[in-house]
């Protein structure tokens, strides 16, 4: 006899293993949507970052570092090529584009970490995250770039301890802007609950660290990358 039910998961696991992909329009390489970056065509013809790929029409895909997108754009490759992506002539690339991709990307990963403290999947306080991570109850570890070395040490050993990764991640930014971020004081440790939630946040950081790329550094702390992925990068100390 038929099970509709068996349908159902026949229809999911056909979609789950089906994953559109985009093209970069630089360097011909695929991704899914949420390995590449969207940019897309204002109403007067500028181009404008759509990290959230949610902005109306035809739309431009990269998969290039904020370095390689500027050499294309100095070189008079990159307007071109998005001429053929938004299949029109009239199109405007602002000599900031790179910058103002890296500041939604920046703005997407702190949104993201304030949506997830308001929603009570994280937690922080030096204390309160070493006890979690103990306890196995810690599915991403979050340090700012300021934070000491000590402090970070103790807690990646914590983490560890409690079946977690090698170490935390040393996010791009110093506590004054993760504070804000989760409207808290003196935020240096972070710690997300759920691993739901940890996905999200560590796909947002990760797609930002890409876009800067190995051989940038980031305003307001972390260290120039040097070498490895932006996953990677995301652990070192």
């Amino acid at each position: 006899m038929r099970n509709p039910q068996n349908d159902i998961l026949a229809v999911a696991e056909e979609d789950d293993a089906h994953v559109p992909e985009r093209t970069c329009v630089l360097t011909r390489r695929k991704g899914t949507r949420d390995e590449l970056i969207r940019l897309a065509l204002g109403p007067d013809g500028s181009v404008a970052p759509d990290v959230r790929a949610r902005a109306p029409g035809r739309g431009g895909w990269i998969s290039v570092t904020r370095a390689e997108l500027e050499a294309a754009n100095g070189k008079g490759k990159l307007k071109p090529a998005l001429q053929r992506a938004f299949k029109t002539q009239d199109v405007r690339v602002p000599a900031d584009l790179g910058a103002r991709i890296e500041q939604a990307l920046r703005q997407t990963a702190l949104d993201r970490l304030g949506m997830e403290a308001r929603a009570g999947n994280l937690i922080n306080g030096s204390d309160k995250v070493e006890n979690a991570a103990r306890s196995g109850k810690v599915a991403l570890l979050i340090h700012a770039a300021d934070a000491g070395e000590d402090g970070n040490r103790k807690l990646d050993q914590a983490w560890r301890v409690g079946g977690g990764d090698e170490r935390g991640v040393i996010f791009p930014l110093d506590r004054t802007i993760l504070s804000m971020a989760l409207g808290r004081e003196n935020v240096v440790h972070v710690a997300l609950t759920d691993p739901a939630a940890a996905s999200r946040v560590r796909h947002a950081l990760v797609r930002w660290r890409a876009f800067t790329g190995p051989d940038r550094g980031l305003e307001g702390g972390a260290p120039a990358l040097r070498t490895g992925s932006a996953e990677a990068d995301l652990t070192k100390e």
